[in-house]
């Protein structure tokens, strides 16, 4: 992907200087298991957090400096992060709305946010109640070697599903998924949950599409990063793999097939009529 020399956002905080350590009540790697299953690329890893009844503490230490690779690695999240603003405020314009962009805060090891606190292992998540993106970009580390999806293009994917969320905030589409949440069963709040994760799929691919209009930004080998990450993070796959089976009626983000087609269907088309997940017959 061709990112470095380009424009930064000025919407970032960068908090991975203040040392910090966490003190979690209970859970220890079963925490982290079900952290990574729930909440890697989209949503809200507190509710798996508070239904576990962990919390998370984040201590003051002392101030650390960042390396090379780290400072590399806030920069460029810097770049896709404006590349997000650009792309979302001239769809936004175009249709009449006006965009606010998101904060992205940078984080090591532990945070608090408006939404609850989080560890590194929850994964990238965006806060309805801050619209701030939180990150730790040792997840990009955690990506390549775990989840078998290297590339700067699929760190790309990762931070455009969630400012994707922070679009579906705007647009009034995650108050819906939250009173369905809040009011039915179990199963339908997951199904519910599952269309908001995919919709944020296509919304990410979207972007990319557009941001490669605009700015000419994919190299040989980008798109095929992507699609390897959109397709190691499908709940089937994940469960699978953690434990052997799969329980469908507990997705809450969508089969890797799934995940493929809707963020392909972003990429290829930028067309945003094309990704009403809600109304979609077949996901």
């Amino acid at each position: 992907m061709r990112w470095r020399g380009r424009e930064q956002s000025t919407n970032v905080e960068d908090r991975r200087r203040s040392g910090g350590r966490v003190a979690v009540a209970g859970g220890g790697l079963g925490l982290i298991i079900i952290a990574i299953l729930y909440a890697l690329l989209g949503g809200n890893p507190q509710r798996v957090l508070q239904q576990q009844q962990q919390v998370a503490v984040q201590a003051p230490g002392e101030q650390q400096e960042l390396t090379p690779e780290e400072k590399e690695r806030g920069e460029f999240a810097s770049v896709v992060l404006r590349d997000t603003e650009e792309v979302w405020s001239q769809l936004f314009q175009e249709n009449g709305l006006r965009y606010e962009p998101p904060k992205m805060v940078l984080f090591s090891g532990s945070i608090r946010s408006a939404c609850g606190g989080a560890t590194a292992a929850s994964g990238p998540f965006y806060c309805p109640a801050d619209q701030k993106v939180y990150l730790d970009t040792s997840f990009f580390t955690q990506l390549a070697r775990d989840l078998q999806a290297p590339g700067d293009f699929a760190q790309a994917y990762v931070i455009a599903h969630e400012v994707g969320h922070h679009v579906q905030n705007l647009l009034g589409q995650t108050e819906v998924v939250d009173q369905i949440r809040r009011t039915r069963r179990p199963e339908e709040a997951n199904a519910a949950s599952v269309r908001l994760e995919l919709q944020a799929d296509f919304y990410a691919g979207c972007m990319l599409h557009h941001a490669q209009r605009m700015k000419q930004i994919i190299e040989p080998g980008d798109v095929e990063e992507a699609l390897r990450a959109a397709t190691a993070i499908g709940d089937d796959r994940l469960q699978a793999k953690s434990q052997g089976y799969i329980v469908p009626e507990s997705f809450t983000h969508g089969t890797s097939e799934q995940r493929l087609r809707w963020f392909t269907k972003g990429l290829e088309t930028g067309d945003l009529s094309q990704g009403d997940t809600f109304s979609a017959t077949q996901l």
